[in-house]
């Protein structure tokens, strides 16, 4: 019995690492190559070991950007990072308001209006795509912060969530804050805002990452390369003329890109394992 225990641990950590090597490959070659000069990244085979171009290149991305797009990195991560932290806080703002909303006030339809606010999971941005810019159009928001966050802010599922959550505090809390002479405002930010601390950060750290990660929307609602997010950068730097892309400039911009969401998901893993696991109960 314990060799058979002994064999399936041996076993499990050997999938463990061979699925660590196989999804942390792609990233070490990414950065290999943002170290290295282009003639270096070109070769075939390409080496395997750190070059000594690191401080040239991730200088040269930060300070003028690569390829056709000319804008520099600082301002595409820039870009993105304002991004990222509207849509996450403003997701979670209006979601908070929401679910408080329909859990601890009593209105005509409420059940129907959750469900109005459920059915917009069927209609994401890429449904809804066209009319979305051409709102944005019509009130002058392209080529703004405002016009690449609006759109993404509300959010049924965190809004279902949180209610889902609500549903489970005590009632006895609201009778007593009611009794002591607290107002709902001061409820909602007195009790209920410490208890949804940790399904906020696990939220935060989802919506964090879907931000950053938007594609489609910024492409059709940015033209000035001043406002561009990295992503878009990214494509821009890999795509159109008869110029030889500078992958090693590129595998740079691509290092710089992934910082950001790693680090919010290292520093925030504890809360955002907790929340979780409280939302599972």
């Amino acid at each position: 019995m314990p060799d058979r225990s002994l064999l399936s641990r041996l076993l499990t950590y050997a999938v463990l690492v061979v699925g660590v090597a196989i999804v942390a490959f792609p990233v070490w070659v990414t950065f290999v190559a943002s170290t290295q000069t282009f003639d270096q990244v070109m070769a075939v085979p390409m080496s395997l070991a750190p070059g000594d171009q690191f401080l040239q290149n991730y200088a040269q991305v930060l300070a003028s950007g690569a390829g056709n797009s000319g804008a520099p990195v600082t301002r595409m991560m820039l870009n993105s990072l304002i991004m990222a932290l509207a849509i996450a806080l403003g997701k979670i703002a209006i979601s908070l308001l929401s679910a408080f909303a329909l859990i601890y006030f009593r209105f005509p339809f409420r059940q129907t209006a959750f469900w109005l606010i459920f059915i917009t999971l069927m209609l994401p941005v890429e449904v809804r795509i066209m009319p979305t810019y051409q709102v944005m159009s019509d009130l002058g928001l392209l080529d703004t912060y405002a016009g690449l966050t609006l759109p993404l802010i509300a959010s049924a599922t965190a809004t279902f969530l949180f209610r889902q959550f609500f549903m489970t505090v005590p009632d006895e809390l609201a009778e007593a804050a009611k009794i002591d002479g607290a107002g709902p405002m001061h409820f909602f930010w007195h009790v209920l805002l410490p208890l949804s601390r940790t399904s906020i950060a696990a939220l935060f750290v989802i919506q964090f990452v879907y931000g950053w990660n938007q594609y489609l929307w910024p492409l059709l609602v940015t033209t000035q390369e001043s406002m561009y997010p990295v992503v878009i950068g990214l494509k821009r730097m890999i795509s159109g003329g008869d110029a030889a892309i500078e992958w090693n400039l590129v595998m740079a911009t691509a290092v710089l890109a992934m910082l950001p969401p790693v680090a919010v998901v290292v520093l925030m893993q504890k809360w955002f394992v907790k929340g979780l696991v409280e939302s599972d109960k």
